[in-house]
């Protein structure tokens, strides 16, 4: 029997039993890891943490695609920059949408992907709405004369080939590319252990959009409790929208999820007391 274990954490570590190896590469960037493991499914890890696995990634990827979508009403274009794994790629294109651009830094990533998590990325990336560049995402949203509704950031943590996507030059890229009304959506890490990256995210994005919020989704995988999403926008009547507005679009999508529903979307920005504090410090800090 063998084990992975993540180090993400200096004091903790969590260890997923490995059942069967199905790939492990290095590229110059990074450490690439499928592995089965009997509860979990197929589990990618990179540079020994825990990306996604099979039996969760829904609660993840759905939240980072639907509520975004569904809030603005009206997306057509969007970039993600990040996810070789393609399975927000795949939420996003179960909407009407007309182009999704797709920057990912490894092309080895995506290369395992299709071939090993066909269950997460499906038929995403032969999907003709799919342009795929394989590339720096924040070089990309500094140069592009392209500009779109949605930019969803599906990162990494911020260490490695991850860092440098939750730097303020980059949120700054990140709205120069978005159409007015568009909305930015971040990976924003566990708070309950990463509560530095919450606050400097909170500080940095509210210096480039009027409106900034967080909202939770729950990955089990991803340890320590609550996961929050980042949301930026200029546009703060997105979030204001009902219960029977958001249950209206999400049925004209005819979208079947695991984890994503109507009322799940307006009380994911229900913060506890805990994150709530974190980011009024981040406020206070910066004002």
């Amino acid at each position: 029997m063998s084990w992975h274990e993540e180090t993400l954490h200096e004091d903790l570590r969590q260890r997923l039993r490995i059942s069967k190896v199905l790939h492990r590469r290095k590229t110059g960037l990074q450490e690439l890891l499928i592995f089965e493991n009997p509860t979990l499914g197929r589990v990618l890890a990179l540079d020994g943490v825990i990306q996604t696995t099979e039996a969760d990634e829904a609660a993840y990827h759905e939240m980072l695609a639907h509520v975004p979508i569904l809030a603005h009403g009206a997306v057509k274009t969007v970039l993600i920059i990040g996810g070789g794994d393609g399975g927000c790629l795949e939420e996003v294109l179960k909407h009407p949408v007309e182009k999704v651009t797709q920057v990912e830094i490894d092309g080895g990533v995506v290369e395992l992907c299709r071939a090993h998590l066909p269950s997460i990325c499906g038929a995403a990336f032969d999907d003709p709405r799919t342009e795929l560049v394989i590339g720096d995402g924040a070089r990309f949203v500094e140069e592009t004369e392209a500009r779109y509704d949605l930019v969803i950031v599906d990162s990494t943590d911020p260490i490695g080939p991850g860092e440098i996507l939750f730097a303020e030059r980059f949120y700054a890229g990140c709205k120069r590319c978005l159409d007015p009304g568009g909305i930015l959506v971040t990976q924003n890490g566990v708070p309950f252990l990463q509560a530095q990256e919450l606050r400097q995210s909170q500080a940095r994005l509210a210096r480039h959009f009027a409106d900034v919020a967080f909202y939770l989704t729950v990955v089990p995988t991803y340890f320590g409790g609550f996961m929050t999403l980042g949301w930026a926008s200029d546009t703060p009547g997105h979030r204001a929208l009902s219960r029977d507005a958001i249950e209206a679009r999400r049925a004209a999508a005819g979208l079947e999820t695991r984890y994503y529903n109507a009322d799940l979307h307006l009380a994911a920005f229900a913060l506890p007391n805990f994150i709530r504090e974190m980011l009024a410090e981040a406020g206070a800090a910066s004002g």
